[in-house]
């Protein structure tokens, strides 16, 4: 892990994250992209027209670069390298691009999630990029003095698909110094056997196995609240989850555990892409 990008608005959970990224980085001797996306309305820039030359654009990138100077003066940068960059699109594909461009290794994210209506109408910014984003993004939800994770929890239903981001959580654990505690969730609607829950987990980490982990099976209403639950019963610092990607119509329809994580959980969440 060399890159962290954080995008920011300058807000409380924005800098929630930044000292939490900050840590990292000094532990790890990573560098930090901060970034800033300016978004104009897309009614205001014609096929003529460039976003530079907007009068919006002009003003609020000359705002965002005065803010980063304040923010990269906090004690709490002193001495990493810190690279700032304010962009003009959608966050997500602000963020997606940023990541392909420098190469970024993980991205670390505020938010105080959203719920009810404004859940289902738009969700928040942070669940857009965590069902989009290629690169491993860490969700934090609250202020974190020191950010030190003895326990790890993967929750999965240990299938094909999601051995490359057990691979990809199970090199974050490493580098935390961790340990990891797999889980599979039971629930009434997609009841498994413990025989052959263990089965599948034991068959699931075969070929990658790791030196400091449990294997769980949890049994509750949801999977949703069995990761919750658990990861409360062993005072978890982290949990970590692989998503899909969905979107559109089929996002509607079938949601993602992940998502719903982002916005509900008080523990940090981080995801990786199947």
């Amino acid at each position: 892990m060399k890159k962290i990008l954080v995008p920011t608005d300058f807000s409380e959970q924005a800098e929630n994250a930044l000292k939490v990224a900050a840590q990292l980085a000094k532990q790890h001797h990573c560098e930090i992209h901060l970034l800033h996306i300016v978004e104009i309305p897309m009614h205001k820039v014609d096929a003529l027209s460039s976003y530079n030359n907007l009068p919006e654009a002009i003003y609020f990138m000359k705002l965002a670069n005065k803010q980063f100077k304040d923010l990269k003066a906090k004690p709490y940068l002193k001495d990493l390298v810190v690279h700032e960059h304010v962009d003009l699109h959608e966050i997500f594909k602000g963020i997606f691009q940023t990541c392909k461009k420098h190469h970024i290794d993980l991205v670390v994210m505020g938010s105080n999630g959203v719920s009810g209506l404004r859940e289902m109408l738009i969700g928040s910014n942070t669940e857009k990029v965590v069902r989009t984003s290629e690169t491993p993004v860490l969700v934090i939800k609250n202020k974190h003095e020191k950010f030190k994770v003895k326990d790890f929890v993967f929750a999965s239903d240990f299938k094909e698909e999601s051995k490359i981001p057990y691979q990809k959580a199970l090199g974050f654990a490493q580098i935390l110094g961790a340990k990891m505690h797999l889980l599979m969730v039971n629930t009434p609607h997609k009841f498994v056997t413990s025989a052959k829950a263990n089965d599948r987990m034991n068959t699931f980490i075969e070929t990658n196995k790791s030196n400091n982990y449990t294997t769980n099976i949890y049994n509750d209403l949801s999977i949703e609240k069995g990761i919750m639950n658990f990861s409360k019963s062993i005072k978890a610092g982290l949990i970590g989850m692989s998503t899909h990607g969905r979107q559109g119509i089929s996002h509607f329809f079938n949601g993602s555990i992940s998502e719903d994580l982002v916005n509900h959980a008080k523990r940090p969440v981080i995801t990786f892409k199947i």
